[in-house]
């Protein structure tokens, strides 16, 4: 009898985890999916000492009893819990899409008296019972499931009901079905991760993936490319690590090229060493559920064409929260987003009660916190854009798709990551790679003539940072619509010298630098609230507000004391056009760490508006041009041979010594 392919285990935390719990394991009976404006959903049934109109929201308390290690679970007496969770139903619709298989089977081993239910729904969220098996005695009942209903969308998943105090989940799969075989080639993987002086989070990512054989079996190696001064390899627990990982970790020592330069060494590497079929990219700073490793090896493995394979990103610090579920871009915008709810949270509706989350949802690209390529597809399209950060993930399921090669964001899959809720990034240094980025993506994949509304949005965008004195920010987006009309021969040679350069300007724009302590400023007004609850202006209110504070920031003098100390401090709920008015204030910057002092400047302000005004004009004029030119050099822009330069590395071989690093100061992103 032959191996049966897994495709997923049935996986718990560890204890040591109880805020992912609902994540994984739901003894919530509430089953009617929630639409808006509905907050009581009706009881499937089942025993409940209490009568409730609201959704229950799982708990710790009540879950981390009936774990049994990673694999087992214990119901207790007369209870009933649901495996139709995020990292345990099998998203039957996405495998159906994009892989070989017909069908699945369900494999379960229990002990004890209980019955075992299994559910489908299908892309309106519509649930149905499948099938059911009661079960006394140790065993394994199974159940062959079809993907006959599941087009558009669905998942299966199974209940437990116990009958006695002894019924308990020994362990499950999604398996392949028999009739699927032959098996599959097992083609492995190579894990890459770029770090920049996030040694301790690295180091824990790397003890983590060590930890589970499963991944193991299918890992030729892990590369480290460290691009910091706070060096893995001089960290005490290095060693340990390095031994649990069985002779497969390897670092490189690299000049900080950003995350662009320290994906793309990695992916150039896994191609020279030619023994792996997929480089999966990781962040360092990411908590990974190794399960989910395993699994986009699987799913990749089994796709009728090379398939990218990503995965999701929950809140490192709100750990039920889902980033984005699906993500793609609007071309006449040319901007990134979510396509689905953002920020779901699975304690407040899980998965069988939210809807959206039943369709199947195809995606333009997935972000490089967990993103598994295939070799052929990096030989045929080439590496990253030399960007250093912003947009590289992005332009590449761009670019790939243009060579027929799709992106899958695979249910089930993700990792723990710091979100982006509490940053704003587009206003510091990084608003530079965030305007030069998006329009080099645009320039190469935009499908409308002059780039849709593009430039119209780049005009807006600097027009809200004006009145809200962000010169800095401003100053940063012209030097990249700069360095995007001079084309793009010097993008790789920038990779490691435009940083600095921005970080100099820096100090020629009080509002960069963060203020910690407010006692900085001596005695001023309190935090003022008025008008943070205006609505904002729209329609002939927006023509006249514009106006009236074009003129008012172009010619009016601010007052004399704006230079001395704030008018007034403003939190960061208020809306950014409760700010033009103002002639100086500290505004708290978006994670609550500080704030920022904003200066009113006639001369920055003029001088800045005009350069936006020409600068997104002569773009408009220039777009064809411009276009044709990036898009016949985005082989040389890509390709191994340019990365093998720009990175020092031997021609012969793609790969190279270690290189210097570079300042603690500096980011990957």
């Amino acid at each position: 009898m032959s191996t049966p392919i897994v495709l997923q285990k049935i996986v718990f935390p560890s204890s040591s985890e109880p805020d992912v719990a609902p994540l994984y394991v739901d003894p919530d009976e509430w089953t009617q999916i929630i639409t808006p404006g509905q907050e009581s959903p009706k009881r499937r049934g089942g025993p409940r000492s209490e009568p409730t109109t609201q959704p229950l929201r799982l708990t710790h308390h009540n879950v981390t009893p009936m774990l049994d290690g990673r694999r087992g679970l214990k119901p207790g007496l007369d209870k009933r819990v649901s495996l139709g969770t995020y990292f345990n139903a099998f998203p039957a619709s996405y495998w159906r899409r994009w892989t070989s298989l017909t069908g699945v089977r369900l494999s379960i081993s229990t002990t004890g008296t209980g019955d075992i239910i299994v559910y489908r729904s299908n892309a309106r969220g519509v649930i149905q019972v499948v099938d059911s098996a009661h079960v006394e005695e140790t065993g394994t009942v199974n159940f062959d499931l079809g993907f006959d209903y599941f087009i558009d969308g669905g998942w299966y998943w199974f209940d437990l009901v116990s009958r006695g105090e002894d019924f308990a989940l020994t362990s499950a799969e999604w398996q392949a079905p028999p009739s699927d075989a032959p098996a599959p080639p097992e083609r492995t993987l190579t894990i890459a991760i770029t770090t920049l002086n996030r040694t301790s989070y690295c180091l824990e990512l790397l003890a983590t993936i060590a930890t589970d054989s499963d991944v193991l079996a299918g890992l030729d190696q892990v590369i480290v490319v460290d691009q910091g001064t706070d060096k893995i390899r001089e960290h005490a627990r290095y060693a340990d690590v390095d031994a649990a990982m069985g002779g497969r970790l390897r670092v490189i020592d690299q000049v900080n090229a950003g995350g662009s330069g320290g994906f793309s060494r990695g992916m150039l590497e896994t191609v020279a060493a030619g023994t792996s079929d997929y480089v999966m990219l990781l962040d360092d700073d990411v908590v990974a559920e190794p399960e989910s490793i395993r699994r986009a090896l699987a799913f990749a493995r089994l796709c009728t064409e090379p398939t990218i394979v990503g995965g999701h990103m929950f809140d490192m610090f709100d750990k039920t929260k889902l980033h984005a579920f699906a993500e793609s871009i609007d071309s006449w915008n040319f901007m990134w987003g979510p396509i689905t709810p953002s920020r779901h949270d699975f304690t407040a509706s899980n998965l069988r009660q939210t809807t959206w989350l039943h369709q199947r949802n195809d995606v333009a690209y997935n972000g490089w916190w967990m993103s598994l390529i295939p070799v052929e597809v990096i030989r045929e399209i080439g590496l990253s854009l030399p960007v250093f950060i912003k947009w590289d993930d992005a332009e590449f399921s761009l670019r790939a798709s243009e060579h027929g090669y799709s992106t899958v964001s695979l249910p089930g899959a993700a990792v723990w990551h710091v979100s982006w809720v509490d940053k704003d990034d587009s206003r510091d240094w990084q608003a530079f790679y965030h305007a030069r980025n998006r329009l080099v993506a645009a320039l190469l994949h935009s499908p409308h003539a002059k780039g849709g509304r593009l430039t119209l949005s780049n005009l807006a965008s600097d027009v809200r940072h004006l009145l809200t004195m962000d010169y800095y920010t401003v100053k940063l987006r012209q030097l990249a619509y700069e360095s995007v009309q001079a084309g793009p021969g010097e993008l790789h040679s920038e990779l490691t010298t435009r940083l600095p350069a921005i970080r100099a300007l820096a100090k020629d724009y009080p509002e960069s630098t963060l203020i910690r302590d407010l006692g900085h400023f001596g005695k001023f007004p309190m935090t003022n609230l008025v008008g943070s609850g205006a609505p904002r202006p729209s329609g002939r209110q927006l023509y006249s507000f514009l106006i009236t504070n074009f003129v008012r920031h172009g010619l009016k003098k601010p007052h004399d004391q704006s230079k001395v100390r704030p008018d007034t401090h403003l939190p960061r709920t208020a809306p950014w056009w409760t700010v033009p008015s103002m002639d100086s204030v500290v505004i708290t910057n978006a994670e609550g760490s500080g704030v920022t002092w904003h200066i009113r400047d006639r001369a920055m302000f003029r001088s800045l508006l005009w350069s936006s005004l020409t600068q997104n004009l002569r773009f408009r004029r220039r777009w064809t041009g411009l276009s044709e030119q990036y898009r016949a050099s985005e082989h040389d822009l890509t390709s191994l041979e340019s990365w093998t330069s720009t990175l020092g590395l031997d021609p012969a071989t793609g790969t190279g010594a270690a290189m210097p690093a570079v300042p603690a100061d500096s980011a990957h992103g």
